[in-house]
């Protein structure tokens, strides 16, 4: 009889795997948190983190939304030392932003750079909800900032990835003021004749959606988006009612004209190019063979 004391060896390697208290070695399998359905995490990364049974779209980090967006490759990075601040000394915020940047080896919750998607040129910026909800700081007030007016310089479209839970209560003001100016932002990369594509995933909240995230020429949400301006708790508090199910999804969103496609995630690459093509000039794009 096997000591449930002592860690059980995998048949195949002989190696110790840590063993949950159902018996299943831990890490090998995820719960899909709308069906319940056990997914062999190796399948799902093949699926793109996508559930076979219910077609749920997992949360994507930052890599994994570049490597599945942009030309392999081609992804420059710019900014990547500018890091989160505590402006306002906020209580036990250091020690919040200490733990984000090692939960996920990046220096604030958005990145952006110069890409390519089916070789044409584009500034590129994605946001990561591991990084304390994705929510929106002075630094990612600014990031978002620069990279829609580099778009403005360079003569680009902009192509960001939106996903927060909204601003973020930290650092106060200073961060519902980076609304304003992210959608400053906005307002001269159109001026300059440049387009802009937001692709919001799950979820889209608060002070993110109220700002450059709704301002896209395009808006693209994946498939069971929660897309608001608050939560349903919130809502639900003040209005005293209880609120539909569906009315914050992507579905809704787009059966009310305020987003323009739903697109399932193993089509947004080729649904992304296709509008890139159909936009961008034929003298400034650089079409790869793929």
């Amino acid at each position: 009889m096997h000591d449930a004391s002592r860690p059980r060896m995998r048949q195949d390697d002989g190696i110790p795997a840590q063993v949950t208290p159902a018996g299943i070695p831990a890490g090998l399998w995820e719960k899909c948190p709308k069906c319940r359905a056990m997914l062999y995490v190796k399948e799902l990364a093949r699926n793109l983190r996508v559930c076979d049974k219910c077609q749920h779209h997992f949360q994507l980090s930052s890599d994994e939304r570049l490597t599945l967006l942009v030309d392999p490759g081609c992804f420059m990075e710019i900014d990547a030392e500018l890091s989160a601040i505590d402006p306002l000394q906020f209580p036990d915020y250091a020690q919040k932003l200490a733990a984000a940047c090692k939960k996920t080896g990046m220096k604030e919750a958005f990145r952006y750079g110069d890409a390519e998607v089916v070789g044409i040129p584009v500034v590129f910026g994605v946001a990561d909800f591991a990084f304390i909800a994705g929510s929106m700081s002075t630094i990612v007030g600014e990031k978002v900032t620069r990279a829609l007016e580099r778009g403005a310089e360079l003569g680009r479209p902009v192509v960001l990835v939106a996903t927060s839970g909204g601003a973020r209560m930290q650092e106060g003001i200073l961060s519902l003021m980076q609304m304003a100016k992210t959608s400053a932002a906005v307002a001269r990369l159109k001026a300059a004749g440049q387009f802009y594509i937001v692709i919001m995933t799950d979820p889209t909240y608060a002070g993110v959606l109220a700002s450059f995230a709704s301002l896209g020429d395009i808006i693209i949400a994946e498939p069971g988006t929660r897309i608001g301006f608050a939560s349903p708790r919130m809502i639900e508090q003040n209005l005293k009612s209880k609120m539909p199910a569906s009315t914050q999804s992507a579905e809704s969103q787009l059966s009310h004209g305020m987003i323009d496609m739903v697109v399932h995630r193993r089509e947004l690459r080729s649904i992304l190019g296709k509008l890139l093509e159909y936009l961008t000039p034929a003298e400034n794009a650089v079409i790869s063979e793929q």
